[in-house]
């Protein structure tokens, strides 16, 4: 994993060079002045060296110029650094997600997934620029201050850095209690970004069933839990840092105490305690700042670990070594003896199905809700694997198929259609973003929603809302139609198209539906038996299976299950 992390440098490796050599000169910098201090006490003012008191004066001022230079450049090209590691990770976690299989949003909340993309790696970014800095930084000041007075008293340079061990150890034991904290605060963090998106997203069901109150408490009771999280996270910060600080206090203790009882043997100068001083003030700063880096590594570390897990994931549907391309002529779909189960049921929702839709064919299947209409449209382009079984599409299985290939070839219209924010034209480009303004509008024609877009004040500049707020039910259909129109894929899948709408929306739409599947492979899903008369083929289903096929008017004579589906939905 640690690996993983390092790799994110490659990248910015002159940026990140640069801004340790900035951090090393500051450093350096620092540890100079306790020494000038030392010559100034001991030398220089004793034997009144006013020329040399001038001229170090000059020198000081000069570094300090150079030393702004490099705060400089470690304050902003250091957090530029952050920023585009941060960049590499959101955009690499992304494109992870956009490969992960249905399974996986399933069974993650979209508030979780949002927190990973935006919240953790911003704990990230600041984790991977201050810790290098901020380590390598305090390395030097205390190695060089380490060196600088054992030249100056050994055995109060021990004494000394006794007490920096033992604040070392002390530091690395409350560690792992603070890690596991901060463990707690992530998770009830994903749990707060997630209840605030499912109820603003459905704000309006809110309201619908004034069920204010009852938002109010759930949000309530996990803002109580993540500010418990938090409690007990900052509990064992505030034991680390108490600690530290005691440490800390006692370091200036054993310095005045040591310090002043070597002064009195005469083994160190006036100027060398004072320099002592200086050092152990300019090696608290390190030390306090390893403590923060060690709270940023806390928050960091532990969203990196989701940001490495979710890298981990290995899709189950990906496309073979040698995959084969659909040409754009693609028609022919056949299903072999397939069975087929979500992995939440216990039971198959398909079992031994088959079937074959010639190219060109309009096919409908009916039957009740739950005997796997809308599983077998699923399976065709790939959304979910068969357990058992085949899924062809001109000859070939799905599966020895690149997979964007597939897709790209295969149109959705889908009851439930989701609109973007942004404008008409926007949501129409999403079925060939690189489509130009002409197609789209020859698209919105054949979707019957030119005439109404037009209308707009904007036009297909217009806004269309979150979600498509501004939108009937009919204007959306129709806009997901006009993707499709723009997509111009040869294999079709209608899924209970028109099924939310009105008659008179209806017929507008299913005179699109008609033409958009002229020519084309086209799978029909319906409960409203009147939308399917026209279809090449019926198909039938129960829990048993495929039970009735043929056209409508054949079924109908039939007498049989259809037959009273379809005598049931005129009598409504």
């Amino acid at each position: 994993m640690l690996k993983t992390f390092i790799k994110y440098y490659n990248n910015h490796k002159l940026l990140f060079y640069f801004d340790l050599l900035a951090a090393s000169i500051m450093s350096g910098l620092n540890l100079l002045f306790p020494v000038i201090t030392r010559s100034y006490i001991d030398d220089f003012i004793p034997n009144g060296n006013v020329r040399m008191i001038f001229i170090f004066g000059g020198v000081l001022i000069g570094l300090y110029f150079i030393r702004m230079g490099c705060n400089y450049f470690v304050n902003y090209y250091g957090h530029v650094m952050g920023t585009r590691i941060e960049r590499d990770m959101r955009i690499d976690l992304f494109k992870k997600i956009q490969t992960l299989d249905s399974d996986y949003f399933d069974d993650h909340k979209t508030g979780s997934i949002m927190t990973y993309i935006v919240g953790h790696l911003r704990d990230i970014s600041e984790m991977s620029h201050h810790t290098p800095e901020n380590v390598f930084v305090s390395l030097i000041m205390i190695i060089g201050s380490f060196v600088i007075l054992l030249n100056i008293h050994i055995m109060f340079t021990i004494i000394v850095f006794i007490f920096i061990v033992f604040l070392v150890i002390f530091s690395a034991q409350r560690r792992k209690k603070m890690m596991a904290a901060s463990r707690r605060t992530r998770a009830t963090h994903e749990e707060i970004n997630s209840e605030v998106e499912n109820s603003i997203g459905g704000i309006r069901l809110t309201k619908a069933f004034t069920n204010e109150d009852f938002e109010l408490k759930k949000f309530t009771n996990v803002t109580y839990r993540y500010q418990d999280s938090f409690d007990s996270f900052y509990k064992q910060m505030g034991i680390f840092s108490s600690g530290t600080n005691l440490f800390i206090d006692l370091l200036y203790v054993a310095v005045l105490v040591f310090g002043g009882y070597y002064v009195y043997l005469g083994q160190i100068t006036i100027g060398e305690y004072v320099a002592y001083f200086m050092f152990v003030s300019y090696l608290i700063q390190p030390i306090r700042t390893l403590i923060q880096t060690m709270e940023m590594v806390q928050k960091g570390w532990t969203g990196y670990e989701k940001f490495y897990k979710i890298l981990q994931i290995n899709p189950k549907i990906n496309s073979p070594k040698n995959p084969l391309f659909l040409n754009g002529e693609a028609g022919k779909i056949e299903f072999r003896n397939v069975n087929f189960q979500y992995e939440t049921s216990r039971e198959h929702v398909l079992h031994n199905f088959s079937t074959v839709i010639n190219p060109g064919m309009k096919v409908a299947l009916v039957g009740e809700t739950g005997v796997g209409k809308s599983t077998i449209s699923k399976l065709i382009p790939r959304f979910y694997d068969v357990n058992e079984g085949e899924v062809l599409v001109d000859g070939h299985n799905v599966k020895e198929y690149d997979t964007y290939s597939l897709r790209h070839h295969i149109g959705h219209v889908q009851q439930d259609v989701y609109i973007f924010y942004g404008t008409m034209k926007d949501n129409i480009l999403y079925g060939r973003p690189e489509a130009s303004f002409e197609e789209v509008v020859d698209a919105a024609k054949k979707a019957n929603i030119h005439n109404f877009i037009v209308s707009l004040e904007n036009g297909y500049d217009t806004l269309v809302g979150e979600r498509g707020v501004k939108l009937s039910g009919g204007q959306k259909q129709r806009i997901s139609i006009a993707r499709v129109f723009l997509k111009n894929p040869p294999i079709l899948i209608l899924d209970e198209a028109t099924s939310s709408l009105d008659n008179v929306t209806e017929k507008l739409i299913q005179k699109a539906l008609d033409e958009l599947s002229e020519g084309r492979t086209t799978l029909v899903i319906a409960h409203r038996l009147s939308t399917v008369s026209n279809a090449d083929e019926i198909l039938v289903l129960t829990d048993k299976g495929i039970t009735e096929r043929g056209t409508h008017k054949e079924l109908i004579k039939q007498d049989g299950y259809y037959a009273s589906l379809y005598n049931a939905s005129l009598e409504i």
